[in-house]
Parts: C-alpha cells; sequence; structure tokens
C-alpha cells in the first residue's frame, strides 16, 4: 500500500529514507557498540573470563 501524496507531505524525509533503505544510522551504532565490546574484552586478556569466578 501506498501513501497518499497528502500523508507523505507531512512526514519528514528521514522517516521515508528509513522506510526506503532502513535505519542505517542505528545498524551501524549497534555494530560499533558490539565492535567495542569485543574489543575491550580482548584487551582485558587479564581479566577473568566470568565475572566473580576466582580462578
Amino acid at each position: 500500500m501506498t501513501p497518499s501524496p497528502s500523508e507523505n507531505d507531512q512526514l519528514p524525509v528521514y522517516d521515508d529514507l528509513v522506510r526506503e533503505l532502513g535505519d542505517v544510522v542505528t545498524e551501524a551504532r549497534e555494530v560499533a557498540e558490539e565492535a567495542l565490546h569485543q574489543t575491550t574484552q580482548a584487551l582485558n586478556w587479564h581479566a577473568p573470563a566470568h565475572p566473580g569466578s576466582s580462578s
């Protein structure tokens, strides 16, 4: 179903782009957060694998 021109005129351009192409900004943010988490884990090699466990 395609929205009528009057409905389309009321929507910001960003909303139209998100609907057509997906929310690339949010996806990029999620990937960056995951990469940061993995990097932090890799750099904290001396920390225990599971918090609270003492080996």
